[in-house]
């Protein structure tokens, strides 16, 4: 072990997240990860004592079990939950910092914080500047759809995509997209209305496609919610991420067709304002993977440990 390296535990390193953010962290040389004994990874007293010696631990896990991790933490042991269990908790700090003032700076002092959901990061990154500069009000009836690789689903859904039996409507060897979530119970409505400083959240509609990753967030502004021409909502986009590492405004491709799969294997987030002014559209593009998760991650470590970026 490098004694000069911080040390990170990532507790529920077995499922889709928590094996990408393994191999990233890996790949990044900044850290060294510890193992906790496989025949041990739900025992409460091996993991209390896992995330008493790291310098950080991630919690990948589902939302009932990230909690207990958190039960188990002591009070200056500092802990990164990619769950849903803490995103609106006001002792978690939410960790895009992108949307924070600081650039993300507090990060380096806080001992809980939280990585946040995928739409809603795509979400977010697209509407709060908006919201801050006036360009679309705190009481705005928004609406949102969200096309997403089946990725995005965990072992689960990715083994039923890639079975030879495929889901529902094959069609040429392809499912069809599938419309998801429409009782508007989505978990990541919480964060989406708290984060962008909305009094309620958007109407939303997550569609899954038939790839592995990559995610398309669309949000609609019409005459009423946004009344503002597209070159100032630009503005507003552009003057919110300046300088910023990840996060850039382009023009809409030329050939009419937004890739969801244009950020994939990055942490970057590419946003589009289509449109004219009271019938436009912003935008986002990320890797559900990446900016979404696993990248997302990486990036809170970088600054929960005081990292370079790699």
């Amino acid at each position: 072990m490098d004694s000069q390296k911080p040390t990170v535990f990532i507790d529920g390193a077995e499922g889709t997240t928590g094996l990408l953010l393994a191999q990233r962290l890996q790949s990044h040389g900044g850290v060294t990860l510890l193992q906790i004994d496989p025949a041990l990874r739900k025992d409460p007293q091996a993991k209390k004592e896992m995330i008493a010696k790291a310098d950080l631990t991630v919690l990948c896990l589902p939302d009932g079990a990230a909690r207990e991790s958190v039960a188990l933490a002591g009070e200056n042991d500092r802990v990164l939950d990619a769950s849903t269990a803490h995103r609106v908790d006001p002792e978690f700090l939410y960790g895009l910092p992108e949307l924070m003032e600081d650039g993300g700076a507090a990060l380096r002092e806080a001992k809980r914080a939280s990585v946040p959901g995928c739409h809603a990061t795509g979400f977010l990154l697209g509407v709060t500047p908006l919201v801050r500069a006036g360009l679309v009000s705190p009481d705005a009836a928004l609406t949102c759809y969200s096309l997403t690789g089946y990725s995005g689903g965990g072992k689960k859904m990715i083994a039923d995509y890639e079975a030879e039996t495929r889901p529902i409507g094959q069609e040429d060897g392809l499912t069809p997209p599938r419309p998801y979530a429409l009782g508007q119970q989505h978990k990541h409505l919480p964060e989406m209305a708290k984060i962008a400083g909305l009094k309620n959240p958007p109407v939303f509609c997550p569609v899954v496609g038939d790839f592995l990753r990559g995610m398309a967030v669309t949000v609609f502004l019409p005459a009423g919610i946004c009344d503002a021409e597209p070159e100032e909502v630009r503005q507003a986009l552009e003057e919110a991420y300046a300088g910023c590492q990840y996060v850039r405004v382009e023009d809409p491709p030329a050939n009419g067709f937004i890739d969801p799969c244009l950020c994939n294997e990055t942490n970057d987030a590419v946003l589009y304002v289509c449109g004219v002014k009271g019938r436009m559209t912003v935008t986002c593009v990320i890797d559900n993977l990446g900016k979404g998760s696993s990248g997302a991650a990486v990036q809170c470590i970088e600054l929960m440990l005081g990292l370079e970026n790699r």
